[in-house]
């Protein structure tokens, strides 16, 4: 299905089930923008981060990252903000398929990640594993195996008893041939990160996200399940 069609899907979703939504891309922006901001302005938790953007950039990271102003309890704090992100992201994942499926929703599925906390963190670790691996021969193959694990959190909401093993490979057999549709997509949403990037340097924060990322968060979201759901029904006939 061409992705014009799958946002426009989204699109009538948001507005078919506003204001409650918004409410729920409200509460997910405002709670991950504040984990992310404790996870970088830690003391010395930078460390981890930037750790963590060198493997994914299929760098090894330096010894002047690891110990400079090295600090245990600022450290480990910030790894544990960091880890907290993906289960917030499989939350909102769930929320948004419940929502394109014509399910029953209700706001504690905002909270759904944390019933599979450590499968979730450990196809994010994996998955970032194996992406620093692929860009350790170039950039290219790092994005390419970056759009292959990405359907993982969706078959772990799916079937909550496979491991997180599992979701990856299954997930690279869903987005053969996928990619770059999935990357065509990724890119159309580029207009709308610009005018958030924008608000953000011009309006106090607690302005951008109502009138920016609330938005984007849903439309985003909710054009990505239907995108899982139109290549895993493509499978199963």
């Amino acid at each position: 299905m061409p992705g014009s069609i799958l946002k426009s899907g989204a699109r009538k979703l948001i507005f078919k089930n506003f204001p409650r939504l918004i409410i729920i891309s409200l509460i997910y922006v405002v709670f991950f923008t504040v984990v992310s901001w404790l996870s970088f302005r830690l003391p010395f938790g930078v460390i981890w981060q930037d750790t963590i953007d060198s493997l994914m950039s299929g760098e090894l990271p330096g010894t002047d990252i690891i110990f400079s102003g090295f600090r245990p309890v600022g450290l480990l704090l910030a790894v544990l903000l960091s880890l907290i992100q993906p289960v917030l992201d499989v939350g909102f994942i769930s929320y948004c398929l419940k929502i394109n499926r014509n399910q029953t929703t209700e706001y504690k599925d905002l909270l759904n990640g944390f019933l599979f906390f450590l499968k979730a963190i450990s196809i994010f670790l994996l998955t970032a594993f194996f992406v620093f691996l692929w860009s350790l021969l170039l950039i290219i193959p790092g994005i390419i195996a970056s759009y292959k694990y990405r359907q993982a959190f969706y078959i772990l909401l799916d079937d909550p008893d496979k491991s997180a093993l599992q979701c990856i490979s299954e997930s690279k057999l869903i987005m053969h041939g996928s990619k770059l549709d999935l990357l065509t997509i990724d890119i159309s949403f580029i207009g709308w990160y610009i005018l958030d990037f924008i608000f953000i340097l011009v309006i106090p924060l607690p302005f951008v996200i109502p009138l920016v990322s609330v938005w984007i968060a849903p439309y985003v979201g909710l054009t990505r399940v239907a995108f899982y759901e139109d290549r895993v029904s493509g499978i199963a006939v």
